[in-house]
């Protein structure tokens, strides 16, 4: 029609491949920022997984160096990537990284199934530019480093499982069911068996069971690896992990029992209404028994004298006998 303009609504949301478009950021970059909390998300109503409010990237966009400020905070690199930023070797690099000093985010296998450690070129440079930790990249390594390495010690696989967890337990938004589920994916079978009261329990935690990263088909050699990768090896990190998911599923079924609906009483069947015994039955006294039939009398006797009467309006009125017979 001649004057009217057709426009397009703007969603309040948007789906993420949508938001990363729009942010300049491919999909891995955009869940990497979304685990780290960079981008913000909201859940989707109609139960889709996640969206990105319109106003989040309005404010992202309107930040200082945008795009590239962002996609500088996702970027990761390797060990080599990150001992050149750090202007050391990768051998020093990763005796920092074994012992703990430096925290993967990310990981992968290549075509000869060695995992590749990924981690944050933003972390690697804050980690060098700090003057407390000149003393581990120049010169010699100390010697209580050192002896840790020589011994084996290798916190990268442990490492990783706590910071992925914590990137779990944000996206369970305070959920204590979905935080329970969380904390059993990065368990053995069997601790979360030991942990559990019911197979209804453990048939729920399953549901809730984040999606792993996947690695190869399931039951391929690369899958194991990457299985055993997200599954708690050493004892006290098994300890912690299944003391925390006992507690979690405490506050869970104390939920479950609180929004639980009372149970109705059930309603009586007539039958057992026709067989309530009914008040108890006072004994009358002969005065009261007098009274009772006296009473009586004079009821019939009123009765009679009504319809006495009433025989002969109708006699004497014609038409109102006439309307009784319609």
């Amino acid at each position: 029609m001649p004057g009217t303009i057709l426009t397009t609504p703007n969603p309040t949301t948007c789906v993420p491949s949508r938001a990363a478009r729009e942010l300049g950021l491919n999909r891995a970059e955009f869940e990497l920022a979304v685990q780290l909390g960079r981008i913000r998300t909201v859940r989707d109503e109609g139960g889709n997984g996640r969206r990105v409010e319109r106003a989040e990237i309005d404010r992202i966009r309107a930040e200082d160096g945008f795009p590239d400020t962002l996609r500088t905070r996702v970027r990761l690199v390797t060990t080599t990537g990150a001992a050149a930023l750090m202007d050391i070797s990768p051998g020093r690099f990763a005796r920092l990284a074994r012992l703990g000093l430096l925290v993967p985010v990310r990981f992968y296998l290549n075509r000869y199934r060695v995992v590749v450690w990924q981690y944050l070129a933003e972390e690697a440079e804050q980690f060098a530019a700090r003057d407390v930790n000149t003393h581990l990249l120049k010169g010699r390594t100390p010697e209580t480093l050192r002896s840790q390495v020589a011994a084996g010690v290798d916190l990268r696989p442990r490492n990783w499982r706590g910071r992925h967890l914590g990137f779990l337990l944000r996206d369970a938004e305070g959920d204590p069911w979905a935080r329970a589920g969380a904390l059993a994916s990065l368990l053995p079978p069997d601790e979360v068996v030991a942990a559990t009261e019911s197979p209804a329990e453990r048939a729920r935690l399953e549901r809730l069971r984040p999606v792993p990263p996947r690695h190869g088909a399931p039951g391929t050699p690369s899958a194991d690896i990457a299985e055993e990768l997200m599954t708690a090896q050493d004892p006290d990190e098994i300890m912690w992990l299944r003391a925390d998911l006992e507690q979690t599923l405490a506050q869970a079924r104390a939920g479950s029992q609180k929004e639980r609906p009372r149970a109705r009483s059930p309603r009586p069947s007539p039958a057992s209404m026709r067989r309530r015994p009914g008040p108890p039955v006072r004994p009358q006294t002969p005065e009261a028994a007098r009274e009772r039939r006296r009473l009586l009398a004079w009821l019939r006797g009123r009765r009679a004298r009504n319809a006495v009467m009433a025989a002969g309006a109708g006699r004497s009125d014609g038409t109102r006998t006439c309307l009784r017979g319609t």
